[in-house]
């Protein structure tokens, strides 16, 4: 059972990011490059806004209150956010805006990577939550406030198009 929990842990992330990529490669042209402008501002802000709000949170891992070794090697530093869920979260949220079933697909794997950093004793749950809420909130102001802009510049700039 270890195994798996490390191997999930560690690795499952990696899944999320080729199946997106496999979505992404079989889009359209135009959408997929709508997808890639997205990500590029979505991304980015996401991991800056986790950065910042690590700075005003402070939660101790697991083994370090517990005093016990975890599955995973890590370093007692700050365990919020998750990076691995925060990852996985961000481009799980970015996919959920053009293909709703697949984004909450790679949504449930987001949390299931998070959960699983849990019980290798790296994270709290508190960890896992904050890094989805930062990566949804991120991405639905980025869609909502700085893509239509950026979306008409570039297609305009690099695909020739005009878009509404």
């Amino acid at each position: 059972m270890d195994t798996l929990i490390i191997f999930g842990a560690e690795y499952l992330y990696l899944f999320i990011v080729t199946a997106t990529l496999v979505y992404i490669w079989r889009q359209p042209k135009e959408l997929r490059w709508e997808i890639a402008v997205f990500a590029a501002i979505a991304l980015p802000l996401t991991y800056i806004i986790a950065k910042i709000s690590s700075a005003f949170y402070y939660d101790p891992r697991p083994f370090v209150i517990g005093q016990f070794t975890p599955l995973l090697p890590h370093a007692p530093d700050n365990g919020f956010p998750s990076d691995h869920t925060l990852l996985s979260s961000a481009i799980a949220t970015v996919i959920l805006f053009f293909h709703r079933r697949l984004g909450l697909l790679l949504l449930g794997g987001a949390f299931v990577v998070g959960a699983l950093r849990v019980f290798a004793g790296v994270h709290h749950f508190i960890d896992i939550f904050g890094s989805m809420a930062i990566a949804l909130v991120v991405t639905l102001i980025t869609w909502k406030h700085f893509l239509p802009g950026a979306w008409k510049l570039f297609s305009k700039k690099y695909l020739g198009t005009t878009v509404k």
